[in-house]
């Protein structure tokens, strides 16, 4: 496993980032000000504009509002083409003005679906513009939850686990889930994650946390993990997240974050129910690590 440094021109340093990469490309983000798609092993880079959502975040962020939505990124698998998705709830787009050029497209949708709960925009490289996805999720997004790609779909959790199918730019509900009804629905205790490009759910039920994986053939849900959080808790401290896993390697070893901050690593052995400290971030961060497969695409 290696902790390689990638440098490159960036008009600030990044808000946020998406939750995982996608075939060796990572998308950041600033909320306000810029978004970018970076190839660490090229050092390609490319950027691309403001959502309505970030254009309106920006001003509702001078005057003290704080939002939870966050941009999902991934690949339709048919066109093999790659999208930038937002999902946000429609309360979050009060401030929106009748000049705003994006006012008339929100205007319909919302006099032909009376119900509109949240907003989904898609961005496409091809056309450079962002363009909305009629109808949205009928669920409202919820704090804390990243978006995540896995097999040509992004999910969210949100009080169902939803599937966006990137092709056709679809929602629907995977399954029922066996976590959901542990937690309240803002839970910091559930976190999903792509392990291995299986759709999997980290639970925190102290003393343990278990993580869930989606069998995608039978739409159900099985427990892999289960990791003493008496021993974790003596590592990096209590706080009320669930662990983030990271990745899988050496075929069923864990590897995880401390959840809040990011700046320890730490890897599971199941087989012989170990832990170690496997890197440390001295330096301080302001986004969680991620991981990718190194690739020479772009996109042009």
């Amino acid at each position: 496993m290696d902790l390689l440094p990638y440098d490159t021109d960036i008009p600030c340093f990044p808000r946020k980032t998406t939750d995982a990469s996608c075939d060796g490309l990572i998308c950041l983000y600033n909320t306000y000000a810029w978004n970018i798609v970076v190839n660490p092993t090229t050092r390609w880079h490319r950027e691309f504009p403001l959502s309505t959502f970030q254009r309106l975040d920006r001003y509702e962020h001078q005057v003290g509002s704080v939002s939870w939505a966050k941009l999902g990124f991934g690949k339709d698998k048919i066109n093999g083409t790659y999208k930038p998705v937002w999902l946000y709830n429609s309360a979050e787009l009060g401030g929106l003005n009748d000049d705003d050029e994006d006012y008339d497209d929100i205007s319909i949708i919302c006099q032909g679906n009376n119900n509109t709960s949240t907003f989904c925009q898609v961005f496409d490289f091809t056309t450079k513009a962002w363009r909305f996805v009629v109808p949205a999720s009928p669920y409202r997004i919820l704090p804390y939850q990243d978006p995540v790609y896995v097999d040509g779909s992004l999910h969210w959790l949100t009080t169902n686990v939803l599937s966006f199918d990137l092709h056709t730019e679809t929602f629907q509900v995977v399954s029922k889930a066996p976590f959901l009804h542990h937690h309240d629905y803002s839970s910091r205790e559930l976190i999903m994650c792509n392990l291995d490009d299986r759709l999997c759910v980290s639970e925190k039920m102290w003393p343990n946390q278990v993580i869930w994986s989606l069998d995608s053939d039978h739409k159900t849900w099985k427990e892999i993990y289960s990791i003493d959080l008496n021993i974790t808790s003596s590592l990096f401290g209590s706080n009320g997240f669930a662990l983030r896993p990271l990745a899988v390697f050496d075929k069923d070893k864990l590897l995880f974050c401390e959840p809040e901050y990011g700046d320890q690593l730490l890897t599971h052995d199941p087989k012989t129910k170990s832990y170690e400290f496997d890197y440390r971030f001295f330096s301080p961060t302001t986004a969680l690590p991620l991981c990718y497969f190194q690739s020479l695409i772009s996109i042009l």
